[in-house]
């Protein structure tokens, strides 16, 4: 049974309830003061209490995301490559040499409104492992592949490819559960308004106890050569996907906002194209953070920064698409971000900066809903 199972809690919520109306029912018998009565209500309450426990802790891991399967709860350093092949991977590779493999990890079944049919017909979202050498992370990621993956007339193409990553703290299973990523992509793509694409979707912290806004922190996770590096080499050792940065692009929401934006701006020969939901323009240090991420090198925190980026460095070659509402508690800066990009885009026309603001919304999924269809069109009319 899954760790984000909803079965588990269900589960959890009746052994408590069953325990609950036992204590109610058998009290009374126990009310005497020898040992064996005694023992008795105290079995009874620990496993009420536990239960009670139980259900409140799975409950928030599932809303915040914090552990997705049990291995990423028991290991949560991330597991060495155990790596087996796919069906629907190109094929050919010895399994020591796969870098992805299939998993039953992350609670897919739960989601509401996935494609349902033929792979040929509606596409096929997979629930997989990826894992990576230089890094040595290992973590689940949903990808789907597109009607057209599996037609045997695109048998030679070579796909591109948009990846999704959620907000923190938050999990995967958010861009199935909470926003309609593939119903929408893959509406856009039946309508011709996105080119058949695969979706990859996965979380921004690899290391869940501790948000790293997808950087390398000195000594400690290399969130950012994971995003750059082990993610792209992992999935072209299993799909068929473009090489070039431009058939590569970045979507996120709130920190997968802010990592979009980060990560194209400072490797835009990985990600081409990239679109930011309501992200921050520098690395956040809070609580979640664990402080600051440089430890105290100001210069790499500078070279994270993005508004520095845009004065003191030459213009990526990228498209980026920056997104919040006008009700943002940030929308000044975000405001302030893309005029100051705007200025430089006018001179150096190989990076492209474009803006969507709606009336009124907050940092939220509904919010982000809202915004998604216009964005996910925007990132297909960019991605080569």
């Amino acid at each position: 049974m899954e760790l984000t199972s909803d079965v588990l809690v269900n589960a959890l919520l009746a052994l408590g309830a069953a325990a609950l109306v036992t204590t109610l029912w058998i009290w009374p018998r126990l009310a005497r003061q020898r040992p064996l009565p005694v023992l008795g209500r105290i079995g009874l309450l620990t496993v009420v209490q536990v239960s009670i426990l139980a259900v409140l802790a799975l409950s928030v891991n599932n809303s915040f995301g914090f552990y997705t399967s049990w291995d990423d709860l028991l290991n949560p350093g991330g597991a060495k490559l155990a790596l087996t092949s796919n069906e629907n991977h190109k094929g050919g590779t010895p399994v020591s040499d796969q870098l992805v493999q299939p998993t039953n990890e992350g609670g897919m079944e739960s989601a509401p409104n996935l494609p349902k049919g033929a792979p040929e017909e509606v596409g096929k979202i997979e629930s997989v492992r990826v894992n990576g050498k230089e890094t040595g992370f290992s973590d689940q990621m949903f990808v789907y592949l597109p009607p057209e993956y599996f037609d045997p007339k695109f048998a030679l193409v070579r796909f591109p490819v948009l990846v999704a990553l959620a907000g923190y703290p938050g999990t995967t299973l958010n861009l199935l559960k909470e926003l309609p990523l593939v119903q929408s992509a893959a509406e856009l793509q039946h309508s011709g308004k996105m080119p058949p694409t695969v979706l990859v979707l996965a979380r921004p912290a690899v290391v869940p106890a501790r948000d790293t806004e997808c950087v390398d922190v000195p000594g400690g996770p290399r969130t950012e050569t994971w995003f750059v590096k082990d993610v792209p080499e992992a999935l072209h050792s299993a799909y068929r996907l473009g090489r070039s940065a431009g058939s590569w692009g970045l979507f996120g929401y709130s920190t997968g906002g802010s990592c979009a934006m980060r990560l194209s701006m400072r490797f835009p020969n990985v990600y081409g194209s990239a679109a930011g939901l309501h992200g921050d323009f520098a690395v956040r240090q809070d609580q979640y953070t664990g402080g600051d991420l440089f430890n105290g090198d100001k210069a790499l925190a500078q070279q994270h920064d993005l508004n520095w980026r845009l004065q003191n460095l030459p213009a990526p070659p990228l498209n980026l698409l920056v997104v919040s509402t006008r009700k943002e508690s940030d929308y000044p800066q975000t405001v302030q971000f893309v005029d100051q990009a705007t200025q430089v885009a006018a001179a150096n026309p190989q990076f492209k900066v474009e803006s969507l603001y709606l009336d009124d919304g907050g940092h939220n999924f509904d919010s982000w809903t809202k915004e998604l269809p216009a964005s996910l069109e925007w990132l297909g009319s960019h991605l080569g």
